[in-house]
């Protein structure tokens, strides 16, 4: 079966594996999911994640992080362009998620970037999605 949004399709595996409060989780890579997954961990949302190499496009394996307590950090993860509805900001809409608790991961002319660094650069582009 073809998955026409494969970004939203991954977001989804990892939240439900948040949800059944999983360790880990392995999902599908590709470029992008790869930046997004590198954001996550550089903005302290998961512990680490480690590429698995197959005879296809290969697997991205997320270690979760959570708190002390058992509380995952990430709570939500939403997918805001779509395939069939595209969502560009420009620099100047470009605002902080939860008050900068959350993240937006916008794809700018720089590459992958989150909202708090495209207002430092003074970049707009498409917001792939939220996440806190």
């Amino acid at each position: 079966m073809s998955v026409t949004d494969l970004i939203a399709d991954q977001l989804t595996v990892m939240r439900n594996a948040i949800m059944a409060g999983k360790k880990d989780v392995i999902i599908k890579r590709s470029g992008i999911i790869e930046g997004i997954v590198e954001i996550m961990k550089k903005e302290g949302f998961i512990e680490n994640y480690k590429v698995i190499e197959d005879t296809r496009q290969g697997k991205i394996k997320v270690y979760l992080k959570s708190l002390e307590d058992g509380t995952p950090v990430m709570n939500t993860l939403n997918r805001i362009s779509k395939p069939g509805r595209r969502t560009y900001l420009s620099a100047k809409k470009v605002k902080s998620v939860m008050g900068g608790v959350g993240i937006s991961v916008l794809s700018t002319s720089k590459g992958l970037l989150t909202d708090s660094q495209a207002r430092e650069l003074g970049l707009g582009g498409e917001i792939i999605c939220k996440i806190w």
